[in-house]
C-alpha cells in the first residue's frame, strides 16, 4: 500500500507552474503585471523564438531592495497582501507569491534590479531548483527579468508548445491586453531583435486607435455610465462594424483582463436587437467597482472573477451598454430643439404611377413622419415647389449653382436634407460633412420597430378596425394559434394590436390591426404573426421571442423598395432617424446610412490634384 509523503518543494513549484506557465504569453503576462504593480511607467520586452529561448522584461518601477531578492523566487512569497483582508480586497494584478518562483522553477531565469536611492544594482539567477547568490550589478534605476530555456527540465511540458509563429502571437495578444488597459504606461515589442510596437504614453482613445486600428475609433461610441459605486468606461463599436470572431473584445475588471460569463452575457444582451445573430462586437470597456465586491482569487491565471451580486452586475452592464448604443443617429440637442418649434408636417403619399405605368398595390405601407424643412433651401432648390419629387422619374429640376443650405441649417440637422432618391431604393442628402446615402427601407423598418417595441412596453398598441374584414384560408395550426391566443390569460393577439376572429374550421378573418401598421397587407401580416405564436407559444411571444416578432412586424409597415418619396417625405425619414434609437442599422443589423465626406469625394474626382 502507498504512503502518504510530502513533496519536494521543486515539485511543488513545478506542479504550480502547470497552472501558471501554460506558455511563454503566460509568464510574459505575469512578468508584465509585476512591471505596472511596481508603477512603471516604461515598459520594454524583449522576445526571442516568440518567447521559447527568451524573453526579457525591462521596466523603471520601484526595483527590488537586496534583501527581498530570495524571497522574489520563492513560493508565496510577496509584498503585495499580508492578510485574508487584503486578499479580499486586493487592488494589485498580481498577490498569489507563485508566478516568478513557478517560472524560475522551468527555466534559466535572471533577476537584475536597484531602487532609486540604492547605490548600485542586485543580480540572482536561478537554474530549475538551483539559485544563485546575490551579486553586485550594473543598471539604472527599475528591474529587468530575463527568462531563457522555458520547460528545459520539464520537456513533456516542452514538446506541446506550437510552432514559434503561433509562441509569438500569443505573446503579442498579451502584450496588446495590457497595452489597452494602461495608456499611461510607454510600452514597447521587440521579437528576434526587430522593434515591432512603440507606444508612448497617450489619452485612451489615442490608445485604442494605435493599438486596435484608426477605423475601430471611428467606428465606436464612448461609453462612460456610472451607478451605485459602478462605472464602467470604454469603446463599444457600433453594431454595423462587426467581426466574424470575438478577436476585437476587451473586459477589465479594476484594470484586470477577464474573461467573465456575466459580463459576456450581459454585452451580447445589449448587442442582440441590433447585431446578427453570427456576427460578433468589437469592444474596449473597463468596470470599475469596490475590489471588496469582486473575486479575483478564482484561478491561478487569474482571468476568471466571481462577483458577489453577479445580478447587479448584469443589469448594470446591460443597460449602460444599452443606454450608449441607443443613441439616435446623429443625435444632438439641436436636433430636437427645432423639431419642437415647428408645427409638424405630414404628408400622405397617394397611390402614383411608377416609371413603367404601374400601380404600387393598394396595401403599400405609406409613410407618414413628421419633418421640417428649411424653406430657403427648398425655394432656392426647387423654386418653392417642395413636393416636386427629385428620383428615378423626374425629368428636370431647377437646380440652382448657389442652391444649397447654409452650413448653420446642416449642422442643426446631422443627416442633412435630402436631394433626391436613386432608383426607388436610396435617398441621398446633403449634411455639413458631404454626401449622406440611405437605405429608406432599412432606416424606416427601423423606426418602426422602435415605435412598436416603444407601443408594446407602454400598453399603447392602438388597434385600427378594418373597414371590411379579410378572410383568408387559414391551415389547421393557423387556427389553433388563434384559438389558443384568444383562450390564453394574455391575450397576446390585442396586445400586439389584432383582432381576428375564427369563422369556420379552414377560415380566419382579419377585423382589425394595428393602427401603425393599417396600411400593410394584412393577411400576410396576420400569417407571419400566427407562425411565432405556433411555434413558439402565446407566453413566449410576448417575452424571448418579443424582439423578432415586432421585426417582423415593423418589416410589414416599412416602406418598400421602388417606392417614390417627396422630397418631403425623405425629410421627414430622416429627421426621424435623427430621433430613433439604434438609427444607424436594422433590426438585422444591416448599416441604414452611410456617409461621403468632402474629401472622400473630392478623391473620387481627383480633385486638387
Amino acid at each position: 500500500m502507498a504512503t502518504i509523503r510530502l513533496l519536494p518543494d521543486q515539485l511543488i513549484s513545478q506542479i504550480a507552474a502547470g497552472e501558471v506557465v501554460e506558455r511563454p504569453a503566460s509568464a510574459l503576462k505575469e512578468l508584465l503585471e509585476n512591471s505596472l504593480d511596481a508603477g512603471s511607467t516604461d515598459i520594454q520586452v524583449s522576445l526571442l523564438q516568440g518567447g521559447i529561448k527568451q524573453m526579457r522584461v525591462t521596466d523603471n518601477g520601484a526595483g527590488v531592495a537586496k534583501e527581498d531578492l530570495m524571497l522574489a523566487l520563492t513560493r508565496h512569497a510577496t509584498s503585495k497582501i499580508a492578510s485574508l483582508e487584503d486578499l479580499e480586497s486586493v487592488v494589485s494584478l498580481g498577490f498569489r507569491g507563485e508566478a516568478l518562483a513557478s517560472i524560475a522553477s522551468i527555466s534559466r531565469t535572471q533577476l537584475l534590479s536597484r531602487q532609486v536611492d540604492s547605490k548600485h544594482a542586485w543580480r540572482i539567477a536561478s537554474e530549475g531548483s538551483d539559485i544563485s547568490s546575490i551579486e553586485p550589478a550594473a543598471l539604472d534605476a527599475g528591474t529587468v527579468i530575463e527568462v531563457s530555456d522555458l520547460y528545459f527540465n520539464t520537456p513533456a511540458r516542452r514538446k506541446f508548445l506550437k510552432t514559434e509563429a503561433t509562441e509569438f502571437g500569443h505573446c503579442e495578444e498579451m502584450f496588446t491586453r495590457i497595452a489597452l488597459s494602461r495608456p499611461d504606461v510607454g510600452l514597447m515589442l521587440q521579437h528576434n531583435g526587430r522593434a515591432l510596437t512603440r507606444l508612448a504614453i497617450a489619452q485612451p482613445e489615442r490608445r485604442f486607435s494605435e493599438v486596435l486600428g484608426s477605423e475601430f475609433v471611428a467606428e465606436s461610441i464612448s461609453v462612460d455610465e456610472s451607478a451605485a459605486g459602478l462605472r464602467l468606461w470604454g469603446m463599444a463599436a457600433k453594431p454595423t462594424f462587426n467581426r466574424n470572431s470575438r478577436d476585437t473584445q476587451y473586459v477589465y475588471v479594476n484594470g484586470r483582463f477577464v474573461r467573465d460569463k456575466v459580463i459576456s452575457h450581459a454585452i451580447r444582451q445589449a448587442y442582440q436587437d441590433v447585431l446578427h445573430h453570427d456576427r460578433h462586437p468589437a469592444f474596449v470597456l473597463f468596470l470599475e467597482l469596490d475590489p471588496s465586491l469582486v473575486d479575483v482569487n478564482v484561478h491561478p491565471a487569474k482571468t476568471e472573477v466571481r462577483f458577489r451580486d453577479s445580478q447587479s452586475i448584469h443589469r448594470f452592464i446591460f443597460h449602460s451598454l444599452n443606454k450608449s448604443l441607443a443613441i439616435p443617429t446623429g443625435v444632438s440637442n439641436a436636433v430636437t430643439a427645432n423639431q419642437a418649434q415647428y408645427n409638424p408636417f405630414s404628408p400622405q403619399a397617394s397611390n402614383t404611377a411608377s416609371s413603367n405605368g404601374a400601380l404600387y398595390p393598394t396595401h403599400q405601407s405609406q409613410i407618414n413622419l413628421s419633418a421640417h424643412e428649411s424653406p430657403s433651401f427648398y425655394e432656392s432648390m426647387f423654386g418653392g415647389n417642395q413636393n416636386q419629387a427629385f428620383n428615378n422619374t423626374s425629368s428636370s429640376v431647377n437646380l440652382l449653382p448657389d442652391g444649397l443650405a447654409s452650413q448653420e441649417t446642416l449642422h442643426d440637422y446631422p443627416l442633412g436634407f435630402a436631394v433626391g432618391q436613386v432608383h426607388g431604393v436610396y435617398v441621398l442628402a446633403q449634411n455639413k460633412e458631404g454626401l449622406v446615402v440611405v437605405d429608406m427601407h432599412a432606416a424606416h423598418e427601423r423606426i418602426m420597430y422602435e415605435k412598436l417595441k416603444s407601443a408594446l412596453d407602454n400598453q399603447t398598441v392602438q388597434m385600427q378596425p378594418l373597414l371590411l374584414p379579410v378572410s383568408f384560408n387559414a391551415d389547421k395550426l393557423e387556427v389553433a394559434a388563434v384559438h389558443e391566443a384568444l383562450a390564453s390569460n394574455h391575450a397576446t393577439l390585442q396586445q400586439l394590436g389584432f383582432d381576428i376572429a375564427i369563422l369556420s374550421p379552414t377560415t380566419l378573418a382579419v377585423r382589425a390591426v394595428p393602427t401603425m401598421l393599417q396600411d400593410a397587407d394584412a393577411v400576410t401580416l396576420a400569417r407571419d404573426v400566427l407562425r411565432d405564436l405556433r411555434e413558439y407559444g402565446a407566453s413566449r411571444v410576448l417575452t424571448e421571442r418579443r424582439n423578432e416578432l415586432l421585426g417582423t412586424m415593423a418589416c410589414h409597415a416599412a416602406v418598400r423598395a421602388n417606392r417614390s418619396l417627396t422630397i418631403p417625405e425623405m425629410n421627414a425619414l430622416l429627421r426621424d432617424m435623427e430621433a430613433t434609437e439604434r438609427s444607424g442599422q436594422c433590426n438585422h443589423g444591416r448599416p441604414t446610412w452611410f456617409q461621403v465626406s468632402m474629401t472622400d469625394l473630392d478623391k473620387m474626382f481627383m480633385r486638387g490634384k
